[in-house]
């Protein structure tokens, strides 16, 4: 067996050991082995986490080896739980798998207990009424949900958890922690050491943009009433500032000065999301509150005191032209400050936890340190009970998700406000209608031959109740649609469900690493016009 070192290589450069180690510590627990479930699961397993148990209660079918390749000929009439577990077993042998024989319907109805053991639950192909007391079940039992579903060439993924803390965002874009329009007094000093006017031509083109831009923009203040530039043209001027200090047309470090000017621009403080963080009822911490909020409530004292309203530093610096002395002297500058900040923070978490009655060591340093490094873009994710996005979503958003502009305008058709096609919330609004019809026909849409006019005209007629049920009154989504999902027959389309399974792996990863954001709605795949969009309901 490969060292997991040399088997996760790949993505342990995304997520680090920290975050391995989080997927090898994880219970999964799948519902529902058909395409997407099987493909879900697959990329999971693959990934490298601790133990899978596979729920369903169904046997292989002549259908199932058109969409899953985890079954074959010799598995018709076996346990589909049994042969997809066997399946995934040998794609990672360092991965505890096992399988249960039963209906994931009925162990929602019969035994809720069961998935409290579980670090989260995959749940594949339900319709709305288990959907709804799953939700429920693992909502007071605390535990991670998503749901994946795949419905002809149509997508569903949705997350539902009371509340997601994430440190590690990583975001794609975010402006680096150099604090070069309020440096701090090392810092200051530091650069005070250098002459951006010596006549060595060496020394000049190797001084780094960033001790260039806090000389610039103080020598800027100092003739600006102690103000940083503003406006376009003032902006223009420092710019034209910084490009009067060259001495050579090749000073690639004072290019990179003008080029970086924006980050003196940038405002001071802190921003809008983590300022809603802090601001969050949860900073008022209790014996109960998780590590998160403790050190957020440590974070929101440090703001309003050492940091005179900055975040700790992150203590890292890009990579620019400069000497390598002078180059080191400034990351060491930036990383003693980090050091101090961190520092403090750890003498206000131990603080707090004396303060509710917590073992003072109980949150790590290198977790405090990770926090500090990551304050800035820490997130928090909190979820609909999906209850309650199905009674009563947000009818502004679902109004404006059903009239697309994109898809064309409203027509008219039997007094009926027809919406336009292929919108994603119509699509929504039709899989739901399915699970409707389903409930009330025991059937799906178009599941049987021979019945396909009577379905298409029961489906419409559940299509305007649902939508009247929603507040959207007199309107209904075009036939051509209410065909084409009646076509589908409720079937899982591999090439779909691999998709799906795939979106839905990718957010079990962040949901337990907690690196990188979660989606916050529900997402919709439109296999027919190969667009997906996330509706927040």
């Amino acid at each position: 067996m490969a060292e997991p070192k040399v088997k996760y290589d790949r993505q342990l450069r995304i997520w680090g050991e920290q975050g391995q180690a989080a997927l090898e510590k994880a219970s999964i627990c799948l519902l529902n082995c058909g395409s997407t479930g099987s493909e879900t699961l697959k990329n999971l397993v693959l990934g490298g986490v601790g133990s899978i148990t596979v729920v369903d209660g169904s046997k292989v079918e002549v259908g199932d080896l058109g969409n899953n390749f985890m079954v074959d000929e010799s598995s018709v009439g076996q346990s589909k739980a049994e042969c997809v577990c066997a399946f995934l077993q040998e794609l990672n042998d360092a991965v505890k798998a096992k399988f249960i024989e039963e209906h994931p319907v009925e162990l929602i109805e019969t035994n809720p207990s069961f998935f409290s053991q579980f670090t989260l639950v995959i749940a594949t192909q339900l319709v709305e009424d288990s959907m709804v007391k799953l939700d429920r079940i693992c909502r007071e039992a605390n535990i991670i949900l998503i749901f994946a579903r795949s419905y002809g060439l149509m997508g569903l993924v949705r997350i539902s958890v009371k509340e997601h803390t994430v440190i590690e965002s990583k975001p794609d874009h975010f402006l680096d922690d150099l604090r070069l329009n309020d440096p701090w007094p090392e810092l200051q000093r530091f650069a005070e050491t250098i002459d951006l006017n010596t006549t060595d031509a060496v020394a000049h083109k190797h001084t780094p943009y960033i001790i260039i831009l806090v000389k610039v923009a103080e020598e800027w203040a100092n003739t600006h009433d102690g103000k940083l530039p503003s406006t376009r043209e003032e902006k223009k001027h420092f710019k034209d500032l910084i490009k009067s200090k060259m001495i050579m047309r090749d000073e690639e470090n004072y290019r990179e000065a003008m080029e970086a000017s924006y980050k003196v621009f940038s405002p001071q403080g802190i921003g809008p999301n983590l300022q809603k963080i802090i601001n969050d009822s949860c900073t008022e911490v209790d014996s109960n509150s998780s590590d998160f909020w403790v050190m957020v409530a440590a974070l929101k004292e440090f703001i309003a005191n050492e940091g005179g309203g900055e975040t700790p530093l992150e203590g890292s610096i890009p990579d620019m032209t400069s000497s390598t002395e002078l180059y080191i002297n400034l990351q060491k500058t930036y990383q003693a400050k980090a050091e101090a900040d961190f520092r403090d923070m750890e003498e206000r978490v131990k603080n707090l936890l004396k303060k509710i009655s917590r073992d003072p060591a109980s949150i790590s340093k290198a977790n405090i340190k990770s926090f500090c490094k990551n304050a800035r873009k820490i997130a928090v994710c909190r979820y609909r009970l999906v209850e309650d996005e199905f009674n009563s979503p947000a009818q502004p958003e679902l109004q404006k998700y059903l009239i697309d502009e994109d898809h064309g305008t409203l027509q008219e058709a039997n007094s009926l406000k027809v919406l336009p096609e292929n919108t994603a919330a119509g699509l929504y609004i039709l899989l739901r209608a399915a699970d409707r019809f389903a409930a009330n026909y025991n059937k799906f849409p178009g599941q049987f031959d021979g019945e396909m006019d009577e379905d298409i005209s029961r489906l419409k007629t559940t299509v305007v109740g649902l939508l009247n049920d929603l507040g959207c009154n007199g309107s209904t989504l075009s036939e051509d649609l209410i065909k084409e999902m009646c076509r589908y027959g409720a079937s899982e389309l591999h090439a779909v469900a691999a998709f799906v399974g795939g979106v839905a792996s990718q957010e079990v990863i962040k949901l337990i690493t907690r690196q990188f954001i979660p989606m916050s709605g529900t997402f919709i795949f439109n296999g027919i016009d190969q667009k997906s969009q996330l509706l927040l309901l």
